[in-house]
């Protein structure tokens, strides 16, 4: 990101004033590893499918345009912005490359209903035993299953975040949008220290240490599909979170 003390405001005003493309190229060149970053938070969704380098294209494209349509009077910070931008470019990026199989986005879609449906009756969120139970499957199936859909559902959740996030963005007060952008942060917080210990440890290393599954395998000493299954009951989790906050 940007250093510290760097005006992108200022900067992205003179560049449309005078339109220096080298003046557009250093604001890039500065938010490139917000690109990166970004890329890199989705990468267990397209890694078997597409390079990194495709993805941060992409992500280079909405930054661009994030530098063409920042509204520069709202108040805004740009990195918020751009931030949006960038992450709903790639999501819809790879969304509308169908990469995951239809089976398992299927049970995706199965799985969330599970656990919405089970949340509603026990006041709690449900074991794995007690999904398996509901749905139909044994154990041992519906974690071998959810480790397979751990793509689809991290597809599903960073859509719910990115969807409801441009709704604010692009509302009239940008006070309201800082302020969004405040709680929503708090709401993931403290809905990633509700997790069991263990799935807190693979959130923590997937997002912000930014290990891949087989990387955070290794630090926990569990295999690469345990971790999935791990990661995709977390999201399930902070999923169910996240919309029970956008429903109040």
């Amino acid at each position: 990101m940007a250093a510290a003390g760097y005006d992108v405001t200022a900067a992205i005003r003179e560049y449309r004033e005078t339109q220096d493309i080298n003046l557009r190229n250093d604001i890039i060149l500065r938010y490139l590893d917000l690109v990166r970053l970004l890329a890199m938070s989705l990468r267990n969704v397209y890694i078997k499918y597409a390079s990194p380098d495709d993805i941060i294209n992409e992500g280079v494209i909405a930054l661009i345009s994030a530098i063409d349509t920042f509204d520069l009077d709202r108040g805004v910070k740009f990195e918020t912005y751009a931030n949006i931008k960038i992450k709903g470019a790639i999501v819809d990026f790879v969304r509308k490359q169908d990469w995951i199989p239809r089976k398992v986005r299927s049970f995706g879609r199965e799985l969330d209903s599970a656990y919405n449906e089970l949340f509603g009756k026990l006041g709690r969120h449900p074991k794995n035993s007690e999904l398996a139970s509901h749905m139909g499957l044994s154990r041992d199936e519906l974690e071998k299953r959810m480790a397979e859909s751990a793509g689809a559902v991290t597809l599903s959740f960073e859509e719910l975040l990115y969807e409801d996030n441009f709704e604010v963005m692009n509302s009239e007060d940008s006070a309201d949008a800082a302020l969004y952008e405040a709680e929503l942060k708090k709401v993931i917080a403290e809905a990633i220290e509700n997790l069991s210990p263990q799935a807190r440890q693979v959130v923590t290393l997937y997002y912000y240490e930014r290990l891949k599954f087989n990387e955070i395998a290794k630090v926990l000493g569990i295999t690469e599909s345990r971790v999935s299954q791990i990661h995709s009951k977390a999201m399930l989790f902070l999923k169910h979170e996240l919309t029970e906050y956008m429903q109040r």
